[in-house]
């Protein structure tokens, strides 16, 4: 809330015009956050607290300005972007975000005519309190996301989640009682699909296998070592899973006692969801058959890799650790040249215009990756590099990426043009530092800024 004396507090010509840029982004940050993590990787509590320090500190610089140098707007974009708001911000990338809001509105264009924070809102010349708000009521009752930065997909997004979020309260709220009358009851439901699931359920690791296997390819090798963790890691979901089936069935037919975990692994199975016993060691999926064919696919991958032959691309989604792959594959790199060290050794790489299908030979160095899609922006295939997205389309696939490591100590070793786009990695589409992989460069004739307002990022999983 604006009082006439807060409008009214100096005659500086940067005041008015900074007060509503203020109140904009103080709208804007609030506001995004119905978009989920297109909006916010976290949704924050900002408040009104967070504006009247931001208003205070405005005035304040504006009283201590030397008129001849006029606005430090470094000064401003950093007490905005780290501090005012950014004091609870938490998250790089929403950090990055936020400064990125602050430089891009709070500059010397901002007193220009032609400035618009977005087309037909700009920052209007009123003296009034009463014309401000007569100004705000003839902006559009409902705001496009392209107002807060996103693309307009945003808003199939946002309709999504909210459509979601209601289906999964019904869905909660259901009885779960045996089924009566003529129809399958609950527990036969669950007792057929634990049936299949157990036909489908791939065989064990055998250990002295895999043991033998790995001292083949080289035990020492940063790869396999990485390789080694993940089908140990892959053994125990497969044995948690196969032991949780069995007993299920057993205690339906009455034979042992049906337990706290048993009861939970019926009342998910029959919702279609994942018990809870089995994602404790796993991975989160939207649906119990998601879950189950992301587990038959990653077990393939793996079985592939250690009896026939390293992958020529690899699916990075169906990895525990994805960050110890790419950790791995730096190590290896490192130790592939001389001299090199692995603090000074960094992650880049290239887009390819090929999918896995294409790929016929793998890379001499590093590794080719499938599988992620664009979330925020699609992708030319053609020139290789960043695109706006097609209405209605939220996930793109993004062609091969060959992800390789520098040496960043040597003349030339980190390529940095200005057009390249930093775009985080996550493993859901739920966004936060758990989730977070690493960063890619991607191609763009936009300016960086413009994504990191379309929140694009890459997924290994959209579902």
């Amino acid at each position: 809330t604006v009082t006439k004396e807060q409008l009214e507090y100096t005659t500086a010509p940067q005041w008015k015009p900074m007060l509503y840029a203020v109140a904009f982004l103080h709208s804007v940050v609030q506001e995004r956050r119905k978009f989920g993590p297109l909006g916010w990787n976290i949704p924050y509590e900002f408040n009104q607290a967070d504006f009247t320090a931001t208003v205070q500190f405005v005035q304040n610089h504006l009283d201590d300005m030397d008129p001849k140098k006029g606005v430090s707007w470094s000064t401003v974009c950093y007490m905005i972007g780290e501090v005012q708001y950014g004091g609870r911000v938490t998250d790089d990338f929403d950090k990055i975000l936020l400064n990125t809001k602050a430089k891009v509105w709070f500059r010397d264009a901002m007193f220009g005519k032609s400035f618009c924070f977005y087309k037909g809102y700009v920052i209007p010349e009123c003296n009034t309190l009463e014309q401000y708000q007569a100004y705000i009521e003839t902006l559009p009752l409902s705001d496009t996301p392209e107002v807060f930065g996103l693309h307009p997909n945003a808003d199939v997004s946002y309709q999504s989640k909210v459509a979601r979020e209601a289906l999964e309260t019904i869905l909660n709220v259901q009885p779960k009682d045996s089924g009566g009358g003529s129809g399958e009851t609950r527990e036969s439901v669950v007792y057929r699909q634990a049936d299949e699931m157990l036909q489908k359920l791939p065989p064990d690791f055998v250990p002295h296998e895999v043991k033998a296997r790995i001292q083949k390819y080289g035990a020492l090798a940063p790869m396999n070592i990485f390789l080694k963790q993940e089908i140990d890691r892959m053994q125990r979901v497969i044995g948690t899973v196969r032991i949780c089936l069995q007993d299920l069935k057993l205690a339906i037919d009455g034979t042992i006692i049906m337990n706290e975990n048993l009861r939970d692994a019926l009342d998910n199975m029959y919702d279609a969801r994942i018990p809870n016993s089995w994602l404790k060691g796993s991975w989160e999926s939207s649906t119990l058959g998601f879950w189950f064919t992301e587990l038959l696919e990653r077990t393939a991958q793996f079985t592939v890799w250690i009896f026939q032959a390293r992958p020529k691309v690899f699916w990075m989604t169906g990895f525990f650790n994805p960050q110890g792959f790419l950790t791995a594959m730096r190590q290896e790199v490192t130790r592939a040249h001389k001299g090199w060290a692995l603090d000074s050794v960094v992650l880049f790489n290239e887009v390819t215009k090929n999918f896995k299908e294409d790929i016929t030979t793998a890379p001499n160095e590093g590794v080719y990756v499938h599988g992620l899609f664009l979330d925020g922006a699609s992708w030319d295939r053609k020139n290789a590099k960043l695109a706006e997205q097609a209405p209605k389309v939220l996930f793109v696939p993004l062609p091969v990426i060959h992800m390789f490591a520098v040496n960043n100590a040597s003349p030339g070793g980190k390529i940095k043009d200005p057009n390249l786009y930093m775009c985080p990695i996550y493993k859901k589409p739920r966004r936060t530092d758990l989730t977070f992989i690493t960063s890619v460069f991607l191609r763009s004739t936009q300016q960086p800024e413009h994504w990191i307002m379309r929140a694009v990022a890459l997924l290994c999983d959209i579902k």
